[in-house]
């Protein structure tokens, strides 16, 4: 998997999130369970800010998580805040990769990176969908 240095221009779009005493585990540092907690955030407000996608939600269709990868670097400690910058990597009819990557805001050590595929799902005739056609899809998309 792919580790890039940090670098604001890597990702579309940036997601920043604190550190929660309640994440840490008996090992004083973040439980790796929280990781995908942290990535499926930033999915969240990243797809929150891709409009096509806004518009056929309230359509009845959602993504559905169909596989996930995460690779832990550095172990994340509290305090301290997260940046999680999303992409795109590839893209089939009714499906999407994000790639992502954690980083500490402060030091901008990469703490860990992930990709995770997603199916375009209709809620209503529950099947797999075609995705909507997505402006700028290009420029969303991460290089490796």
């Amino acid at each position: 998997m792919f580790r890039p240095e940090y670098n604001p221009d890597t990702f579309y779009h940036w997601t920043e999130i604190p550190v929660r005493f309640r994440d840490l585990d008996p090992l004083n540092h973040v439980n790796n369970a929280l990781f995908n907690t942290y990535l499926e955030e930033a999915r969240i407000q990243f797809l929150g800010e891709v409009g096509q996608m806004q518009n056929e939600f309230t359509e009845g269709k959602t993504f559905v998580l169909v596989k996930i990868t995460i690779e832990y670097l550095k172990q994340i400690t509290f305090p301290s805040t997260l940046l999680v910058g999303t992409g795109v990597g590839e893209v089939g009819n009714s499906s999407i990769e994000a790639v992502q990557g954690i980083y500490d805001k402060k030091s901008k050590d990469l703490m860990g990176v992930a990709k995770s595929t997603g199916v375009w799902y209709d809620i209503n005739k529950k099947r797999p969908t075609r995705l909507p056609e997505i402006e700028n899809l290009g420029d969303m998309v991460v290089g490796e």
